[in-house]
């Protein structure tokens, strides 16, 4: 091979040197990388709950938690805990707060998903709207308030539902806030002022199942009810599961609702009628505090077995 010829080989595949520093270079950037800006981001949002759980929430647990084993500073071991249980008044309000538990977990948990799928059901856009509106309304009023307003409707004297409350017996105030009536009152207080809440992020969890399953569904044959008992109920399993755990949470925390009652009936409802309730006596009457602290770990610990058990159950944490 040539001389000539090599050298039209090397400049068909070498550029000259002429041309690389012509060539216009590109600036070096530092690419930001989207998922750590994300997680700085999440972590900076986070971070005040954080610290308002640590605060508010693990800090007065761990005081809790040294309250209920000690006695002026000493180590007394379960003492504190078999002295509530052995007091007359703590059984008749466990009892009290496991029945409206039982019935408001039922009532809500059947109700709130049976009216989000009614809802969902809507084919006109204004009518879901003005449905979710309506039903929103009474979770606006805090829970004092919400009491107040049903201490009229209770009353037969003033209630606009006195034929109702007559045609069932109670004809005065003080009859239909008896004991047994009290779970089921409960129940219906708290599913006025809180089902409303729960519809919505129901209906939002049904928008969320895909259109093509619930195609697929309706092209196999499937009425409305076998719809909703075969694909839409098994994909809200997550969402139910949540709601029962907020639900007891709220439920075993029971105290507004029958002080409030319990004033307004001059006595009729007892001031121990709840576990918070008792726990407050303790705290604040008897000044006990190591016995209240006792109460509130029995709660806490109750609580977060029944919390464990939804979440177990319900697959709260598992990926789809």
């Amino acid at each position: 091979m040539g001389k000539k010829k090599l050298i039209a080989i090397s400049n068909m595949t070498a550029p000259a040197v002429g041309q690389l520093d012509g060539r216009r270079r590109e600036p070096r950037t530092r690419r930001k990388n989207p998922n750590r800006a994300q997680a700085r981001m999440g972590y900076t949002f986070s971070a005040g709950y954080g610290i308002l759980l640590v605060l508010f929430g693990l800090l007065p647990t761990l005081y809790a938690i040294f309250l209920a084993f000690t006695h002026e500073g000493a180590f007394v071991g379960l003492d504190n805990f078999v002295r509530v249980f052995n007091d007359y008044r703590f059984w008749p309000a466990v009892q009290h707060v496991a029945v409206y538990l039982v019935i408001w977990l039922t009532f809500q948990t059947i109700f709130v998903v049976l009216l989000a799928l009614i809802v969902h059901a809507f084919r006109a856009r204004w009518m879901s709207m003005s449905t979710r509106f309506v039903y929103y309304i009474p979770g606006a009023l805090a829970g004092a308030s919400s009491v107040m307003l049903w201490l009229f409707l209770l009353d037969p004297s003033v209630s606009p539902v006195s034929g109702i409350l007559r045609a069932l017996g109670m004809d005065s105030f003080v009859e239909t806030v008896s004991i047994e009536n009290l779970p089921v009152i409960f129940t219906i207080i708290a599913f006025w002022t809180g089902a409303g809440g729960w519809i919505v992020i129901m209906y939002g969890a049904l928008n969320n199942i895909s259109q093509e399953v619930m195609e697929a569904a309706r092209v196999d044959g499937a009425g409305a009810v076998k719809t909703a008992w075969y694909i839409q109920l098994p994909l809200l399993r997550k969402w139910i599961s949540y709601m029962g755990i907020m639900t007891l949470a709220a439920g075993t925390q029971l105290f507004v609702e029958p002080r409030i009652l319990s004033q307004a009936s001059k006595g009729v409802v007892p001031g121990d009628y709840s576990l918070n309730q008792l726990a407050y006596l303790y705290a604040f009457r008897q000044n006990d505090f190591n016995g209240s602290a006792a109460i509130s770990l029995i709660l806490l610990v109750v609580a977060l077995g029944l919390a464990a058990f939804f979440v177990f159950r319900g697959g709260l944490f598992e990926r789809d």
